[in-house]
């Protein structure tokens, strides 16, 4: 197992830096698209809360800004685009735990710069932050969110193992498919974040933290689910065969 200070000295490397600025550039991209989306809806139908066609507007922009976002960065970074992505991915082993916590702030940073930009160049315009419907508790925003992000996240285990494949291009746009199809099953109810940096950014921002936990708890252990379960039980390393080696001539 590699020492603290070796993972340290890898995750400030010439690589790891462009993989934070990649995680920076593509999280802003997304939160741009996401939540400029629903200022526009909002801009142009008051009762935009209401309205089913607002929901669909935004749920197709988060679709085509998260496929933009991961198609992007994931040769460089690997396209996480999000804090839960890559707390799943550290679960599972395949980024070390220094590196998933630069990638976390990369992502955050990368989200408020987003929103600030939104208000500054909208006349001051109110950036929404995700928030859960009234009716609703803490305990079922958080596991609505965790079902959510671990279908996400399980969607982005699958696509890396298929990247080689397919060239990187389904990958992005299976990924940016299910989270719109989940803002469309969990956008008056939560918001539909399934993106810690994304709610953090916009509650920066537009100032109310109000149930910022749902939005984080929740999609941080359906990351983690996600990651075990793909790794450990649908999708497990192969067994090497001790007997193989002898039979190709190889073994001792």
């Amino acid at each position: 197992m590699a020492s603290l200070k070796s993972r340290l000295e890898h995750s400030v490397t010439a690589i790891a830096l462009r993989s934070y600025l990649a995680e920076f550039i593509s999280t802003f991209f997304f939160v741009f698209a996401a939540a400029g989306a629903t200022m526009s809806s909002r801009k142009m139908m008051p009762d935009a809360a209401s309205d089913s066609s607002s929901l669909v507007a935004i749920a197709v922009a988060n679709a085509f800004a998260l496929s933009v976002a991961v198609y992007i960065s994931a040769n460089i970074s690997g396209g996480h685009v999000n804090p839960a992505v890559t707390f799943g991915m550290a679960v599972g082993g395949h980024i070390s735990i220094p590196m998933a916590i630069f990638y976390s702030i990369s992502q955050m940073f990368g989200s408020v710069m987003a929103c600030l930009l939104l208000k500054a160049t909208t006349a001051g315009q109110h950036v929404p932050t995700h928030a859960i419907e009234h009716e609703m508790t803490g305990f079922g925003g958080a596991v609505l969110e965790g079902v959510m992000t671990f279908a996400l996240v399980y969607t982005v285990y699958v696509a890396s193992n298929l990247r080689p494949v397919s060239g990187g291009a389904i990958g992005p746009l299976a990924i940016g498919l299910i989270a719109g199809a989940n803002v469309l099953a969990s956008g008056p109810f939560t918001g539909g974040s399934m993106n810690p940096a994304y709610s953090f950014g916009s509650a920066i921002v537009g100032g109310s933290f109000k149930n910022q936990a749902v939005y984080w708890v929740g999609p941080l252990i359906g990351a983690a689910i996600a990651g075990i379960l793909h790794d450990n039980v649908v999708f497990p390393a192969p067994v090497p065969d001790p007997f193989r080696g002898n039979a190709d001539g190889v073994g001792v």
